[in-house]
């Protein structure tokens, strides 16, 4: 039952998603440190920000030293994943951009690489997948300030996963079903049910051909009864608050072999400890609940076979 006071939950309102403002703050905060220290550089993100979120970026900004130390806390981990996953995703897509035809961002959010990275991209269609109220929202603030964001080979389209056909969607937007693709699916699978889930690396596995390279994150529940495991818990029952809760977890093992049954085989698989030693800096670590995994379409699939997921989360 929904109480009156809180959000709706974001695939049934009109709203744009909370947690993506939060992860953008993120990544507007990172701007804020010397050049060396920055796990991402992402000089669009402040211009995502709604006038809330920026009055918090400043706040942020102005507590100087006493913010950097909170960041290196662990109950800060979070923050620093959602940074250590981006500049995996960024790693691999750059790797397999020169083979890929077109890029695809499922649920884009305020994801900007088509921008940041409009030289690599040079003019390969980006099809940004997201719900109506966030990318609408987004290519509003992109068409007032040209100025900044300059031309990008964008194509927006407008879904929700969870009740229309992914591959319709892209097909009428233009997609080459079969074409070299690098898909980014950052953000969203644990927003989502286990059955939207599967299926939709399903569609993927049918829009993407052979050599095709999908990246995703995916969050998996972590035991414990140590002080800390508890307030994560708490936490993370907590982002229900906003309407954004956690319907979907998964272990690296399982997600393995539900990618390799619908053709996918994992080429690289980074979990908390893994993405802390390639990207935290300044004394920061990742939260062990995110991993992320970077997986190549097989050159002959085997057909999908229902194999088992995680029970729902609740």
């Amino acid at each position: 039952m929904r109480v009156p006071f809180l959000p709706r939950e974001l695939h049934d309102s009109d709203r744009p998603s909370s947690t993506a403002q939060w992860t953008t703050l993120g990544r507007a905060l990172e701007l804020g440190r010397p050049t060396d220290e920055r796990i991402v550089s992402d000089q669009f993100a402040p211009h995502f920000l709604s006038t809330p979120t920026r009055h918090v970026l400043g706040a942020l900004r102005a507590g100087g030293p006493a913010v950097r130390t909170a960041e290196r806390f662990r109950a800060a981990g979070i923050a620093t994943s959602a940074l250590c996953r981006h500049r995996f995703i960024d790693t691999h897509l750059l790797e397999a951009l020169p083979d890929a035809e077109q890029i695809l961002l499922l649920g884009a959010g305020y994801d900007a690489r088509a921008y940041r990275f409009r030289r690599s991209i040079a003019g390969r269609p980006v099809f940004e997948v997201d719900l109506p109220p966030i990318s609408r929202r987004k290519a509003g603030i992109v068409a007032a300030r040209r100025d900044v964001f300059g031309p990008a080979s964008v194509r927006r389209v407008e879904v929700d996963f969870r009740t229309q056909r992914l591959d319709e969607r892209l097909d009428a937007a233009g997609f080459r079903t079969g074409g070299a693709t690098v898909a980014v699916w950052e953000g969203v699978a644990m927003y989502l049910d286990r059955e939207s889930v599967a299926g939709t690396i399903d569609t993927l596995a049918g829009l993407c051909g052979p050599h095709s390279v999908l990246l995703l994150d995916c969050w998996q529940r972590v035991g414990g009864w140590r002080p800390y495991d508890q307030v994560r818990r708490a936490a993370e029952a907590g982002i229900r608050l906003v309407g954004e809760p956690i319907t979907f977890a998964i272990t690296p093992a399982q997600v393995g072999a539900l990618l390799a049954e619908r053709g996918f085989d994992v080429a690289d698989l980074a979990e908390a400890e893994q993405l802390t030693k390639r990207y935290a800096t300044a004394g920061r670590r990742c939260e062990d609940g995110l991993f992320v995994a970077a997986a190549t379409r097989r050159l002959s699939p085997a057909p999908p076979s229902g194999g088992e997921l995680p029970p729902p989360t609740r």
